[in-house]
């Protein structure tokens, strides 16, 4: 589980965060919706203990970011919005150092690395060198790679980044699945298709502030129109208003 509580981040006169606060629970998708530049990534980085808040607080599982970051580290999986891969290593060399970063001992860590190529239907390039994949290639990697340790918390930021259609897909099978296992799943989207399909629960933030949550169909009750889409776009409207 994750909970939020005041969050806030700047970057000398920006505002990028401010009195963010939300949770999303174990078994849930939850979404953070908004705008680019709305203060999603920003959000996740501070809950992956990339980015010290300014202020307010966040838990994973109980532990602390600040407090305690190697702590909420090893709770967690992270999909950052840049895969980030290491072009010089294979897509199996890729995702064993990070289980050896994460301290999974060698033979679970062979059966763990097996199990997610067979998952994410890697086998084709999981002994090929990084270099010249594509995204879709990459995606599949550093997803696997967040995965490797068996996280109870996944964070995706833009998950679905420059996939194509069938990529796209395969990646919401996916996320369906840690659902079904219980995974409490956090992504960051700004592709209202993405959102609708997939979110138990969502987060919407508009100029580094949580502008309405709750889940698809309550907030579509509250502020109206045939679609998550068209709600959506209520609720960006009533902001500017307040601006």
């Amino acid at each position: 589980m994750i909970e939020v509580e005041a969050l806030a981040k700047r970057f000398g006169a920006i505002e990028a965060v401010r009195d963010v606060s939300f949770s999303a629970a174990d078994g849930r998708i939850t979404g953070l919706l908004g705008p680019n530049g709305a203060g999603k990534s920003t959000t996740l980085r501070m809950l992956y203990t990339v980015l010290r808040p300014d202020a307010g607080s966040a838990r994973i599982d109980g532990t602390d970011v600040v407090a305690d970051p190697l702590g909420a580290r090893r709770s967690i999986g992270v999909l950052p919005h840049s895969a980030g891969i290491y072009r010089q290593l294979t897509a199996r060399e890729n995702i064993r150092f990070y289980g050896e970063l994460h301290g999974v001992a060698a033979a679970p860590l062979r059966r763990r690395i097996d199990e997610l190529i067979e998952r994410l239907g890697m086998a084709e390039f999981a002994d090929r060198r990084a270099a010249g994949f594509s995204q879709g290639q990459k995606i599949k990697v550093a997803l696997a790679r967040s995965l490797v340790h068996s996280p109870r918390n996944v964070l995706l930021d833009e998950p679905t980044n420059g996939l194509d259609v069938m990529a796209t897909r395969a990646l919401r099978e996916l996320i369906r699945g840690l659902k079904a296992e219980g995974h409490c799943v956090l992504f960051s989207s700004h592709v209202m298709q993405e959102v609708a399909a997939l979110c138990d629960e969502v987060v919407i933030i508009d100029h580094g502030r949580v502008a309405a949550s709750g889940t698809p169909e309550s907030i579509q009750s509250r502020f109206g129109g045939s679609s998550l889409e068209e709600a959506f776009v209520q609720v960006l409207g009533e902001q500017e208003g307040l601006a």
